[in-house]
């Protein structure tokens, strides 16, 4: 396994997550809750929340396509700055959406002390958006199993997202995976602008049924 900053935060969350789930006082201090935030300026919940999960289940699938995603937008970053500041711009893009997609939701819940989530789903689809905005037509698994175009799935992610966030009672971020998808291509295209070219050229030259 290459040592990348991809595979250091695979570790690195998976270590926090299980260290939380073997000890709730921790698990309590590092998860996003709007409420507390908002009454105790405990806004560093915002990006620890990212590095702690509700299950094994939950981590696993997060690590998983987090690795399967990573390390191209981490090469890419580096093919187009360099070793050190690629790395350097692609650890502030994955960390700024986990911080970024959580404000949504830190206003809409900021005065229910019933809500709370975890996880580094919103962070885990930015960079699978920057993954389908470079690559549209890639084969990606639905649910791991049915092929479909990175186009597609991207378009069906964010509309389910969004209807999920105005319609399900589950708990899940939703608005965390619909901004922390549009936050990552948006973070590509002004550190990257080169990437619109890509993306476009892609889109037509690459285009399956031409």
């Amino acid at each position: 396994m290459d040592i990348n900053l991809t595979n250091i935060l695979v570790l690195l969350t998976g270590l926090i997550s299980y260290m939380a789930f073997n000890n709730r006082e921790l698990f309590n201090r590092l998860k996003h809750y709007p409420y507390q935030e908002h009454r105790e300026k405990e806004y560093y919940r915002m990006l620890s929340s990212g590095f702690v999960h509700g299950s094994m289940t939950h981590l696993l699938i997060n690590l998983f396509v987090f690795y399967q995603f990573g390390g191209y937008v981490e090469s890419y970053f580096v093919l187009h700055h360099g070793l050190v500041l690629g790395r350097v711009l692609y650890l502030l893009v994955y960390l700024g959406i986990i911080v970024l997609a959580d404000v949504a939701s830190y206003y809409k819940h900021k005065d229910n002390p019933s809500y709370a989530s975890i996880g580094a789903s919103g962070g885990v689809s930015g960079i699978i958006f920057i993954f389908c905005f470079l690559n549209p037509w890639s084969m990606l698994g639905l649910y791991f199993i049915i092929p479909i175009p990175a186009i597609i799935f991207a378009v069906l992610y964010l509309y389910y997202s969004s209807w999920a966030s105005k319609n399900s009672n589950d708990n899940i971020d939703h608005d965390a995976h619909f901004y922390g998808a549009i936050l990552g291509i948006l973070m590509l295209v002004v550190l990257i602008p080169s990437s619109i070219k890509q993306f476009l050229s892609k889109i037509i030259e690459d285009f399956p049924w031409f």
